[in-house]
């Protein structure tokens, strides 16, 4: 197992630096001079001197590291050559700057990534305490009158986009029933502490949670009934039964052990997705998350930030798919992973 964790590292090394040399000159053929809009910030102060702005601009080029061909920039942006005589990248710890909001990028991501998180794997560990019995519950009554209602169900939420339920969810429990705010993430001029400003936030993320948790019960129902259905059908399964095991101990113990697999990859793929960040739900509220994060920094041509997430969201996908074959290995024995 070490082996293959070892060899699988290396190849997610590689891969990571073959992407973030073709997402650096993605952003580098963008035609935008960042030198130039921070030099234009002087423009005014220097109007009556344009010669002294154009030396501000190549001072700036230069410090930036812009003068440099694109291949050097990134080699500088890693951190493996120096530009403008220091060593200054991703190695030094040194993970750009946000021009938006004036200060280093991974200090604009870390309250983003708290909410994203939270309210990811709240309304992950919601959904799944229903899809999962749910979904045992229609495959075993497979065929019966309420599989077949929660069958129809089940397709209506999966078709409804998830911004048509937000906007649903908010005329109904925000604006008729008054129950939750519309979006924001706390009472305005609140300065609450402890317990009271986690309620407090708790209020405002309800609406989200139950949108986000509703929208998935639909396509993550239809799967696990999928899985269950398929391992009730197994040649393994009839012989327990024609052993005369009780019904509970085929179905959580024997079927429910085969369809895991499946299974795992949608939980360990939804717990990864949480850190994209919910882009739709996180703009119709007005949650300060990463999705909204990085739709404000491509807009704002924030591109260290942009090229910071994206670097991130691709080590999160390589760590998640070494995380799903070495689950495989341990929900099911018969599958070697160091192979």
């Amino acid at each position: 197992m070490g082996k293959y964790v070892a060899k699988r590292l290396g190849y997610m090394l590689v891969v990571m630096l073959i992407l973030s040399l073709l997402m650096y000159l993605v952003y580098a053929m963008i035609p935008f001079d960042r030198a130039r809009a921070e030099a234009d910030k002087f423009r005014e102060a220097y109007k009556q001197n344009p010669q002294q702005l154009e030396q501000v601009y190549q001072n700036l080029r230069k410090d930036l590291g812009t003068d440099q061909n694109v291949i050097t920039r990134y080699l500088g942006w890693v951190g493996v050559v120096p530009i403008n005589g220091q060593y200054k990248g991703l190695l030094q710890g040194n993970f750009g700057y946000s021009y938006d909001y004036n200060k280093p990028a991974q200090e604009v991501l870390v309250e983003p990534m708290r909410n994203t998180i939270f309210i990811n794997i709240f309304a992950t560990i919601l959904a799944l305490g229903v899809t999962i019995p749910l979904g045992i519950f229609c495959a075993v009554h497979r065929g019966g009158k309420r599989d077949t209602f929660i069958q129809v169900l089940t397709i209506v939420g999966y078709s409804i986009p998830i911004f048509i339920t937000a906007i649903l969810f908010i005329w109904l429990f925000a604006v008729q029933l008054r129950w939750f705010p519309v979006s924001g993430m706390k009472t305005p001029g609140s300065d609450y502490k402890g317990m009271q400003k986690f309620l407090d936030e708790m209020k405002y993320m309800a609406l989200p949670l139950i949108v986000m948790t509703f929208s998935s019960l639909g396509g993550m129902t239809r799967y696990v009934r999928a899985s269950m259905t398929e391992a009730l059908s197994m040649d393994c399964i009839r012989t327990a039964r024609a052993k005369g095991l009780r019904e509970k101990v085929v179905v959580y113990s024997h079927a429910w052990r085969n369809a895991l697999i499946p299974v795992i990859t949608l939980v360990i793929g939804w717990f990864i997705g949480i850190f994209s960040g919910s882009i739709m739900v996180e703009n119709l509220f007005g949650l300060n998350g990463m999705g909204r994060i990085y739709i404000n920094a491509l807009t704002n041509k924030d591109f260290e930030v942009v090229l910071l997430l994206q670097m991130f969201y691709v080590m999160v996908g390589l760590l998640g798919n070494l995380i799903i074959d070495i689950a495989y290995g341990i929900a099911d024995p018969r599958i070697r992973v160091n192979k």
